[in-house]
């Protein structure tokens, strides 16, 4: 029986490495062209790429040549590991994410890889084909990994910075500074101005802000509105638009909201007058202890006697005008009648007796009364915020030089 020769598998390891040198300076060689081919095959099948601008094509034009070189690095030193990602992606600006999608650069790669494929039979040496396919094989799986890296790490950097420029814009409305650069801000987050909007605050909940914010995104687009939100110190804070019923817009969005009240200010026209609503709904989050049946949520003019008493100059002026201000201008009468019939704890009678006339006449200014007003003396919350109105409106009066 022959014995074996020592010296055949130091001869296999020579010849396999004279074989890879020689796929590798092949390979060297032809990386120029490679690329090459794989730009033209992109022009040729990808619809995408021919409507590009040229600057964008020509960074597309440098990833897959960097994409070639980096393989051919790989292939010299397959045991030591490379930094694909850099190699590959680190040649295009970041913005190259947001010119092309994620589904574009796999086609991208897919293309380059095919073209690499099918020139492995001409750039192998004799007998290595096999060895540059796996190589191959491997190589497009890291840099599969490597494409959702990039594109992850943009995600999450645009995530963070869009989180960042979203509560400068709800800080800005809450604290009254917004203007032109705010709306500006919310453009870039796909604000698009709707006609009607409001502002709702509340208690944020315990845990990740982030997914409070994300919960609120949910419940928004399950009812059609744009919103911006954020989570300021204790409050979670939305600004909603596109209805101009700011109840409903409370109670589509109050699911994410911790115990406790949630107030929706009036209804503005744009982001510039969101500051108002916001206000009106600060003003309501603070006095809304002292009416402790208030619905939830409630709206921020539905408290505007708590607010008022508790030193809210918006709420005072708002009674002065909107109700003191009317009955004063529909005669004395209206706010005569008013003023007994509350004195007289609601009695038609009473005020009947006090004013000298017929209760059907005091039931008949009564009825004047909420139609110039908007609020019914017979309703007993309608009635306290109607005699808040009239306290306020004789101490402006008094306080009114003749």
């Amino acid at each position: 029986m022959p014995r074996p020769d020592p010296e055949q598998p130091e001869q296999h390891a020579a010849n396999d490495a004279h074989d890879h040198a020689a796929t590798l300076k092949r390979l060297e060689q032809s990386s120029g062209r490679l690329a090459a081919n794989a730009i033209a095959r992109m022009d040729e099948t990808l619809p995408w790429y021919r409507a590009m601008p040229p600057e964008n094509r020509s960074w597309i034009g440098l990833v897959a040549q960097a994409g070639i070189a980096a393989f051919t690095e790989w292939f010299r030193h397959p045991e030591t590991p490379q930094a694909i990602s850099t190699d590959v992606f680190g040649t295009a600006p970041r913005e190259l994410t947001r010119a092309i999608t994620l589904r574009q650069t796999v086609e991208m790669v897919r293309t380059t890889i095919e073209v690499m494929e099918t020139a492995i039979e001409e750039v192998a040496a004799p007998g290595d084909e096999s060895v540059l396919r796996e190589a191959l094989l491997v190589y497009a799986r890291e840099i599969a990994f490597a494409t959702a890296q990039v594109y992850a790490q943009a995600a999450e950097a645009r995530g963070a910075w869009d989180a960042r420029l979203e509560s400068l814009v709800v800080n800005a409305v809450l604290s009254g500074e917004a203007d032109e650069g705010a709306v500006s801000r919310a453009a870039a987050l796909g604000w698009n101005s709707p006609e009607h909007v409001c502002v709702v605050l509340g208690t944020a909940p315990d845990g990740d802000s982030e997914l409070t914010v994300e919960a609120i995104r949910r419940a928004a687009r399950h009812a059609k509105l744009q919103v911006l939100t954020g989570v300021l110190g204790h409050r979670l804070v939305v600004i909603a638009g596109g209805s101009d019923n700011p109840l409903n817009v409370a109670k589509s969005l109050i699911g994410p909201y911790a115990a406790g009240p949630v107030v929706a200010g009036p209804v503005v026209p744009d982001l510039l007058a969101a500051t108002r609503s916001a206000q009106a709904a600060a003003a309501g989050l603070k006095a809304c202890s002292a009416w402790q049946d208030a619905p939830r949520p409630v709206l921020s003019d539905d408290l505007l006697p708590e607010r008022a008493m508790a030193g809210d100059p918006a709420a005072r002026d708002q009674l002065v005008e909107e109700i003191y201000r009317p009955l004063e201008e529909a005669g004395s009468a209206l706010l005569e009648t008013l003023s007994v019939y509350l004195e007289q704890a609601s009695s038609l009678e009473g005020a009947a007796r006090m004013l000298f006339v017929h209760p059907n006449t005091v039931r008949y200014r009564l009825r004047r009364v909420t139609d110039v007003t908007g609020w019914s003396p017979s309703d007993v919350r309608s009635a306290f915020t109607l005699r808040i109105a009239l306290i306020l409106g004789r101490l402006a009066a008094a306080d009114t030089p003749s």
